[in-house]
């Protein structure tokens, strides 16, 4: 059986021109980068040229990228360094949306003496700035925004809401691990202070990021221990990985504009397949203003868990956006925000495409989705009460 992937923003396969990158740092060119022979200098010249190919994708100096171990720990350096540098101020400013990187953090910083604001979303998913400018005061150390929604695409305003953000000295972060690689990205056109990178998500391996920290920007490092990345993060280089990742934003800034025509329109086509043949079914979040690759979409009276185990059975790998496959009997906390009705939060799913997935494949997913719904719905009671009081269509 076939695996059709279409998980893409949980993680991304690695590319075949990223794994070759990669090879030779396993076996031959296995020297530390930081040693004094040219044996593990020339290592050190190959994460050279990678830093400066992501600073390139997202028009930034190769001298502002700081290479770290994925984007929950660039999140995690980039909000303890506002904290660290600015000790006098106890305020974060972040979403209700944002991913657990910012929201479980952010959480524990609340119980050692922080003050939280998150800020709410429409039922769109879309940020008010208004609410922003309202929630800032003198106290503020940061605001962390992310840029594209890892759950249903919706774009945040970032680089107006950095602006707003400078104009009262308050430094700003945002979480661009959807968003790299996607849309255009240009650090030199917009005040934005710190933004993190996840290299899986844009086709490298697991196990790298970047953490973008803006010249003159004041920083404390998270990892502590060497004198590597100009002595804001401690460790001996991850060489292989840094080298794939540097490959992968080479690929990613070529690939840009077919993320946008050739994705998107898979993406649009997917939707249409599915809301056309399935009754009761709903996207979710601005449809206007998203990443051209993810769509997350509501089925009614069924539960996401349910719909993902047969979609498994056909070998179709997608994402719940409920929180049950942990045990929570909760909607994800994007679509409670959004004020999702709770007969369609529970049974949403994302679905996210890459430049790997095809039209063929696209076609099967949307020929096979109604069977799956049917099948549920005609085993939920709620479901037929409603056929029955004539609030639906079967």
């Amino acid at each position: 059986m076939k695996t059709i992937y279409l998980d893409n923003n949980a993680t991304t396969k690695v590319a075949p021109e990223v794994l070759e990158a990669m090879l030779p740092y396993f076996t031959e060119l296995y020297g530390n980068p930081s040693s004094m022979h040219s044996f593990g200098g020339q290592v050190a010249q190959k994460i050279r040229i990678a830093r400066e190919q992501a600073a390139a994708l997202i028009g930034a100096s190769p001298e502002e990228i700081i290479f770290t171990s994925c984007g929950t720990e660039s999140d995690n350096a980039a909000i303890r360094s506002a904290l660290a540098t600015q000790p006098e101020k106890k305020h974060i400013i972040t979403s209700r949306v944002e991913h657990p990187a910012v929201r479980i953090l952010c959480a524990q910083l609340a119980a050692q003496g922080c003050r939280i604001t998150e800020l709410p979303v429409d039922k769109e998913g879309r940020l008010d700035l208004q609410n922003l400018e309202k929630s800032m005061t003198p106290d503020t150390a940061i605001v962390s925004l992310m840029w594209g929604n890892n759950e249903t695409g919706v774009l945040f305003p970032v680089e107006e809401a950095s602006a707003m953000a400078h104009e009262r000295g308050i430094l700003f972060h945002t979480d661009a691990v959807q968003s790299t690689g996607k849309i255009p990205i240009n650090l030199k056109n917009n005040t934005i202070d710190m933004l993190s990178v996840s290299g899986h998500k844009l086709h490298a391996p697991k196990g790298i990021g970047i953490l973008y920290v803006r010249r003159g920007t004041k920083f404390s490092p998270f990892m502590i221990g060497g004198h590597q990345e100009r002595e804001r993060r401690g460790g001996t280089e991850n060489t292989s990985g840094i080298v794939g990742l540097g490959k992968a934003c080479e690929l990613a800034a070529k690939n840009m504009e077919k993320e946008n025509t050739y994705v998107r329109k898979l993406r649009d086509k997917l939707e249409r397949g599915i809301l056309g043949r399935i009754p009761q079914s709903r996207i979710n979040g601005d449809t206007g203003n998203r990443l051209p690759n993810t769509t997350n979409i509501s089925f009614e009276f069924v539960e996401g868990e349910s719909i993902l185990l047969l979609m498994n059975e056909l070998g179709i790998c997608a994402s719940s956006g409920s929180a049950c496959t942990s045990g929570s009997l909760q909607p994800s906390h994007v679509l409670r925000a959004m004020g999702v009705p709770f007969t369609m939060a529970h049974g949403s799913i994302r679905f996210s495409l890459s430049i790997y997935n095809t039209e063929a494949e696209i076609d099967f997913v949307a020929a096979q989705m109604p069977a799956i719904i049917e099948r549920l719905r005609g085993m939920s009671p709620y479901w037929d009460a409603q056929a029955q009081a004539g609030k639906i269509n079967k």
